[in-house]
């Protein structure tokens, strides 16, 4: 994000003198530039001016020579035996020091970046008492050949003349000064430069800004694109690939400056403001177009023109191509990617540049060597630049312009100032015969009715308080007399095209905070709240809740390594699976047809931190792909679709019923003064299950099957799957099988469950329910054993049972459930609790006799269980 440092933007603005950064930053913020953080220096003084009083050179054993300086630092000098004030004692190894030099020195107490704390200490032979400082030391720039001598720092003679020793230099230098870091919205591209932030802090202060485009532009040359080589070098467009039918480059402005001496340095000022930026200091002619792009916000490409093979051609890439970026890596090219190349040995475009926006190769770099210069200023598609520099994975300063939109008339006058600072740093000379290919369109017109305001944001506003707002952002506007206006939106406002975009303009420039508040009256229709669906769905959440578990939500992407970790057969699932166009992962490109494959992911993670006892579910959709589906209708835009064609639409989707899953691992129960631990098994699942039955009144039952008939992802002998009363499968419980397990890293027994709650929805019948009046007669309470084969379920007894009591049955509960040595082999006993009462009279004991003589009977009879004694 922008670093804004406020001398620089105090050139195009009139920010006030007594302006803070906290203040800067609340100022920006009120037009919607987001502040992110106030960066303050990392270097703390005293810094202050030190006159080399004298200076001995010292030869050491390893044969470098170091300087014994004395160094007068004014009101900071050391008192000496007498008590007399004497220059501070100071070790120098930098070859340019010399007596009488203004230097900058670092008294003990400094920190300069990197915490390095400035001490006195002993180093060779002396005490050394404080440090004369190079620019790298101070984080002023990369130089560390020889400390800073002020008279060659870029100061003026008078403020040289005007140092005293021992003057703070903190100020003077730009030390510990704060700068701003804000956040720019990806509509606003503009405001990646200083002209554009300049800009909103007039917009929220009303302080005066004047655009320095408008006086460049009056500087800068005028020559239309010519073929015949009138102008500085012939330029071709050759996009025979356009992205969405646009062209990759509407304009593209070629300016020569000749002469140049690449060896001296960039000024001070320069390099100060670049490295607060966020930019290093490399060259002058680098360092310019950084300049510029910073200031204006047009990026710029400065070519050696001794190296341009003429004619440069904007195409293209060809299938095969590479190219070696100026970072040394290299990237082959794709037929979308735009690039810019010249013509050697007269084959036109043959030679590769660079990657158009984005970054240029290592051919036709500036260098030391460099005298003239071909300076691009262009402007490009945003879609073209923001597909290449993601593609290559080369974000780029002037790709994250381009792709927000540059301003399409700012090239000429970006232009005039780079070949101006280059002239005055450099000692070049600008051409006057400028190259500009200009395609460029207009942004067209806005239909605008300034009703729009009020009705979608409150704002009661008039015509003359809108039309100022959209004047002062750039617009230029006609009409107005009923209301309606046609807007013509300014050249660096990409991101005004529609009414509501300057709806929203004039409501962020009025003040958001200005916005009255109001609860909108909605009309209600028929009845309110939660749907039956919605109701039932907080049951499901409620009651595992209650149980202990914890609600997730995971992404529904799946893969080949999914099906392979629930070992699913990748051959089978895929044809039924949704596969996504375009998926975010490419090993994910499934929609889930199950919740455990993707809620296993997050039970994976927890396990992997640390955390071995997980209780998580999810409530959520999958999606069942019909392979015999008709096809999805290309439905037309702007209208509405006729009912037959949603009807077409709805048949090619695939179902998309809601599911409940969970998966437990590790410990049931803790271990602790009441008793033992109890690892997680199927029956923490089954009863989760049960528990759903009852909240949902939906009578689910287990259905258990052979053990060759398990799926593959469960345990056989511990997976049943859950039905309605009507046998209708709605799901599956049980253990995962042990591979999974350790496909999955869980541990042994883990239990998960899957209930499709669409279907339970659609079945149960949710009528209301007749109360029945409590019967006042006393209960009577009988306990019955059965031996059973192994074969026989719980529920078939307990249906047996139901059948025979009747109406006189008030309630059946299985109790006790017993394997072992007192029965016989292949066989088991369920114990249960049935409760007899009549609503009329007193049961008599011959009443209870036959009833219970009834119930074992059909229980006999039915299912072959005996009565055990």
């Amino acid at each position: 994000m922008p670093l804004i440092d406020m001398g620089w933007l105090r050139e195009h603005v009139a920010v006030p003198e007594d302006e803070t950064y906290e203040q800067l930053a609340a100022d920006l913020v009120k037009v919607g530039l987001e502040e992110e953080a106030i960066h303050h220096g990392e270097v703390i003084g005293p810094i202050v001016v030190g006159h080399v009083v004298d200076l001995v050179k010292e030869e050491q054993k390893n044969g470098k020579i170091i300087s014994w300086c004395q160094v007068d630092v004014g009101s900071y000098n050391v008192e000496d035996e007498s008590g007399k004030k004497v220059p501070r004692g100071i070790v120098c190894g930098a070859p340019n020091i010399a007596k009488d030099e203004l230097v900058v020195v670092t008294l003990p107490g400094a920190v300069l970046p990197g915490d390095f704390k400035i001490e006195p200490r002993k180093t060779y032979g002396h005490l050394s008492d404080g440090m004369c400082a190079s620019a790298r030391e101070l984080g002023l720039g990369d130089d560390h050949s020889g400390i800073i001598l002020l008279k060659n720092y870029g100061l003026s003679k008078e403020q040289v003349e005007d140092l005293k020793p021992g003057d703070d230099l903190m100020g003077l230098l730009g030390l510990g000064e704060p700068v701003l870091e804000i956040n720019i919205t990806p509509d606003r591209g503009y405001a990646f430069s200083y002209r554009g932030v300049a800009r909103e802090f007039h917009h929220s202060t009303g302080a005066v800004f004047t655009d320095p485009v408008d006086t460049l532009n009056e500087r800068a040359p005028k020559l239309g694109h010519s073929t015949a080589g009138m102008g500085d070098i012939e330029v071709i467009v050759q996009d025979d690939n356009p992205i969405r039918g646009q062209i990759g480059c509407d304009r593209y402005y070629a300016r020569r400056v000749d002469g140049l001496d690449n060896t001296v340095k960039s000024p001070r000022w320069m390099a100060h403001r670049l490295q607060r930026s966020g930019m290093r200091s490399l060259s002058p002619l680098v360092d310019v177009t950084n300049y510029v792009m910073l200031d204006l916000g047009q990026p710029l490409h400065a070519y050696d023109a001794d190296k341009i093979a003429p004619p440069i051609v904007v195409r293209r890439a060809v299938e095969g191509e590479k190219l070696v970026t100026l970072d040394g890596k290299s990237h082959d090219l794709s037929v979308e990617d735009l690039l810019i190349t010249d013509s050697p040995d007269g084959v036109q475009g043959s030679r590769i540049l660079g990657i158009a926006g984005v970054m240029g190769g290592q051919y036709g770099e500036v260098t030391e060597e460099t005298r003239n210069v071909l300076l691009e200023s262009a402007h490009f598609d945003p879609v073209s630049i923001a597909r290449s520099a993601r593609r290559h994975k080369i974000p780029s300063e002037a790709s994250r312009r381009f792709e927000r939109g540059v301003d399409y008339r700012l090239q000429a006058a970006a232009a005039e100032e780079a070949a101006e600072l280059m002239s005055s740093i450099a000692g070049g000379k600008a051409s006057p015969t400028p190259v500009d290919y200009d395609w460029t369109v207009h942004v067209p017109s806005i239909r605008f009715k300034t009703s729009e305001v009020k009705r979608l944001t409150g704002l009661d506003l008039s015509v003359s308080q809108i039309t100022e707002i959209l004047t002062d952002i750039g617009c230029q506007w006609g009409g107005g007399g009923n209301g309606e206006l046609v807007v013509n939106p300014p050249s660096w406002r990409p991101d005004l095209a529609y009414p509501c975009d300057l709806v929203e303009e004039v409501a962020r420039l009025y003040g958001y905070d200005r916005i009255p508040v109001r609860v909108p009256q909605i009309a209600v229709e028929g009845a309110v709240g939660l749907t039956a669906d919605q109701t039932r769905r907080r049951w499901v959440a409620d009651t595992l809740a209650e149980y202990g578990l914890t609600e997730i939500w995971s992404y529904p992407f799946v893969g080949e390594q999914d099906f392979q970790d629930f070992a699913l057969e990748a051959e089978q699932v895929e044809p039924i699976s949704v596969q996504l166009a375009n998926p975010l992962a490419g090993d994910r490109p499934f929609l889930r047809r199950d919740l455990l494959l993707t809620l296993a992911h997050t039970v994976q993670r927890n396990i992997r931190r640390g955390n071995p006892n997980v209780r998580l579910y999810e409530l959520g959709h999958v999606f069942d792909w019909d392979p015999q589906a008709p096809a999805i209708p290309a439905l037309p835009g702007g209208q509405r679709p006729t009912d037959e064609q949603l009807d077409a639409l709805n048949a090619g989707l695939p179902e998309q019923p809601e599911h409940v899953a969970a998966i437990l691992t590790g410990e049931a129960e803790d271990a602790g003064w009441l008793g033992e631990s109890r690892p997680v098994d199927w029956t923490d699942a089954v009863e989760a299950v049960r528990r759903l039955s009852d909240r949902l009144g939906a009578d689910l039952r287990l259905d258990q099957p052979a053990a060759d008939q398990v799926p593959a992802s469960w345990h056989p002998g511990r997976f049943a799957y859950v039905t309605l009363a009507d046998g209708t499968q709605v799901g599956q419980v049980g253990e995962l099988h042990p591979r999974v397990n350790e496909n999955l890293g869980f541990p042994a027994h883990s239990a998960a469950f899957e209930v499709d709650l669409t279907a339970i929805f659609q079945a149960v019948k949710y009528t209301p329910l007749q109360a029945k009046p409590i019967s006042s007669y006393p209960p009577v309470h009988q306990d019955l054993a059965f031996t059973v084969s192994f074969s026989v379920t719980a529920s078939q007894v307990e249906e047996a049972i139901r059948q025979a009591a009747g109406p006189a049955l008030e309630s059946l509960e299985l109790f006790d459930v017993y394997q072992g040595d007192q029965v016989g082999e292949g066989e088991k006993s369920l114990a249960y609790s049935i409760t007899f009462r009549s609503p009329d009279k007193t049961l008599t004991s011959d009443e209870v006799d036959a009833l219970r003589s009834s119930v074992v009977s059909a229980v006999q009879d039915g299912v072959g269980a005996q009565l055990r004694a």
